[in-house]
């Protein structure tokens, strides 16, 4: 462990917690990664974009496993491996992802970094800057999680 646990919180304020608890370089980017586009086992969380390191990622995820963020189970089909799924706590987390989403799109300078996705993607992107009540939308994804999905589980290439 990281230690991070274990040192006494600066204040009592629930945005602080907050940010003490998810606001490391890579907790929120795995979370992102099991939330949205289905990754569990540990070689789909590494071979990302963001291209984080072993001994990082390993430490990342005992830490959300141990702050009831994700848990770890034993894949069905290989024994040898393990598969990280979103908690109920972590579900909680989509609509924070959500809104992360709807700030980086208004502003120009994330436009400049030319982002790339798929069409149904970039969908999901405007609609998140352009809804005022994202709650039905956040509902869907949290139970299309809950159900053993993730949020960008029906767009494919082309859509």
């Amino acid at each position: 462990m990281d230690g991070k646990a274990d040192i006494p919180m600066r204040s009592d304020c629930p945005v602080n917690f907050a940010i003490e608890k998810l606001c490391d370089k890579w907790s929120l980017v795995i979370m992102r990664d099991i939330l949205f586009w289905g990754k569990r086992t540990y070689s789909d969380l590494l071979n990302r974009d963001e291209r984080i390191a072993t001994n990082i990622l390993a430490s990342r995820l005992e830490y959300l496993e141990n702050e009831g963020l994700i848990v770890r189970t034993p894949d069905p089909n290989d024994r040898r491996k393990e598969l990280f799924e979103a908690t109920e706590r972590g579900i909680d987390l989509i609509p924070i992802i959500v809104e992360m989403v709807a700030w980086s799109a208004k502003h120009p300078d994330w436009h400049a970094l030319e982002p790339k996705g798929l069409p149904g993607q970039m969908r999901l992107v405007r609609r998140a800057v352009t809804t005022k009540n994202k709650y039905p939308t956040i509902e869907k994804f949290k139970e299309k999680v809950r159900n053993g999905g993730y949020i960008f589980e029906d767009i494919v290439e082309g859509n």
